[in-house]
């Protein structure tokens, strides 16, 4: 034991210290930020960026050329029917001179099924489509209702239309409510799984690769010489392991600072808003108009709905077994190579099965009580991914205790068949090696 919390100590330290380690543990949180705000900055830029294209359109039905308004990226030029038809939209598409994007045909029966047609020399952005569609359609279904002759029809249906709020309330054992959020925990779900997906290979490959460059630079001869293979491999395992809970640790309080610091300032920021609705422009006359007290007072009551410490803790065991099992299988496939470009034959297997676990997740957010999300809960080179989607939502008791012992008791044997492996290929090169040598370790 001394000499394994040696080697524990000496990995963990060299991790931790090293500026790597520092910088991903304080910048990936604010990477995760950025990265969830690029894409929004991106299509701004798109757009600002762009000029402005003509558009024009032969409307053959003479009722509803003029319903296709204009755009930030398009502006729409209508033509007479009876003067353009679809026979002549290439000749006026030429005449332009390079002015016109594109001809839209809104043909004499559009208001019976017949299609509009976009012509152009490129293809046809969906944005522009898109728009066409959805201003035509409104106008036509308009008409339509306007052909009937009943008078208010519109405004009947207009008014008709009711857009009903769904909330969830979860009845605790005293028989107490509390408000829950389905969408909270379909988010929560989905980042607990990808993080578990993320921290299990990522951890999984440094094993590997110190394996790797152990063997190659000989220096584990020197390293076995003083303590026995399985020491060597559990001591690199649990070293890396408990470098990931200090990571999950120190993003956990991160998070939680941030969250009690924006809580704050909305608190604070709501409370400015309403006291000054006057003195407020336009735009935030409207935002503030929108959310009132109850509405914030029921976010804030699903966000505290949920059970952030046992979910956390599961998320804890579910990573550690997961990462004992993987990692030890990759410690296995990096002893059996004499350089990491040659695990890809080892390692293919084990990111096949982590992709599986991660789209079995993402399928179960639809059902993550179904039979294939419990299913997959159970069987434990998935359950550490699927078992986070189904957190959130409030999973039987005895279902995360059987999965829990089945993950842990198949990590148990995974570590004892890589042991196995491990003594073995650590010290053979100059060769390449395959299933069958594995296997035929194993047997001893």
């Amino acid at each position: 034991m001394k000499k394994l919390k040696l080697i524990i100590a000496r990995e963990y330290k060299a991790m931790v210290m090293s500026k790597s380690f520092i910088l991903t543990t304080m910048l990936m949180p604010l990477l995760i930020v950025v990265c969830g705000g690029v894409p929004a900055l991106i299509g701004y830029l798109n757009d600002a960026g762009s000029d402005v294209e003509k558009v024009a359109i032969i409307d053959e039905s003479g009722r509803y050329g003029a319903a296709v308004t204009d755009t930030e990226l398009y502006q729409f030029v209508a033509l007479k029917g009876d003067t353009a038809s679809a026979t002549n939209a290439r000749e006026f598409y030429d005449k332009s001179s390079g002015d016109l994007a594109a001809v839209v045909v809104i043909p004499a029966a559009v208001d019976q099924g017949a299609p509009v047609t976009v012509y152009s020399e490129s293809t046809v952005n969906i944005s522009l489509k898109d728009h066409i569609n959805r201003e035509l359609s409104d106008t036509i279904t308009r008409a339509k209702l306007a052909s009937y002759g009943i008078e208010g029809l519109q405004e009947m249906i207009d008014n008709s239309t009711v857009d009903v709020d769904v909330k969830s309330v979860k009845w605790s054992n005293d028989g107490s409510e509390n408000e829950s959020s389905t969408e909270i925990a379909m988010v929560l779900g989905m980042v607990l799984s990808l993080f578990t997906y993320m921290f299990v290979l990522m951890y999984g490959a440094m094993i590997m690769n110190g394996v790797v460059e152990e063997k190659t630079n000989r220096i584990v001869e020197v390293i076995v010489s003083s303590c026995k293979p399985f020491q060597l491999m559990m001591g690199k395992i649990l070293g890396i392991g408990l470098v990931g809970l200090t990571q999950i640790a120190v993003w956990t309080v991160l998070v939680s600072i941030v969250m009690g610091v924006c809580g704050s300032i909305a608190g604070v920021g709501f409370g400015i808003m309403g006291d000054n609705s006057v003195m407020l422009g336009g735009a935030a006359q409207q935002a503030a108009a929108s959310v009132d007290e109850d509405t914030m007072a029921s976010i804030m009551r699903s966000l505290f709905s949920v059970n952030y410490a046992a979910i956390l803790s599961c998320f804890v065991l579910y990573f550690l077994g997961g990462y004992l099992l993987y990692a030890s299988l990759f410690a296995a496939c990096g002893s059996a190579v004499d350089q990491a470009s040659d695990a890809g034959q080892f390692t293919s297997p084990l990111m096949f099965i982590m992709i599986i676990a991660l789209y079995a997740g993402m399928a179960c957010i639809d059902n993550p009580s179904g039979p294939m999300a419990t299913a997959c809960s159970m069987i434990p080179f998935t359950s550490p991914v699927v078992m986070m989607i189904r957190l959130p939502y409030d999973v039987p008791f005895w279902q995360i205790l059987v999965s829990l012992l089945l993950l842990y008791a198949t990590a148990a044997g995974t570590v004892w068949v890589a042991s196995r492996i491990y003594r073995t290929g650590i010290l053979l090169y100059g060769k390449k090696h395959g299933f069958k040598d594995l296997f035929k370790w194993v047997k001893g």
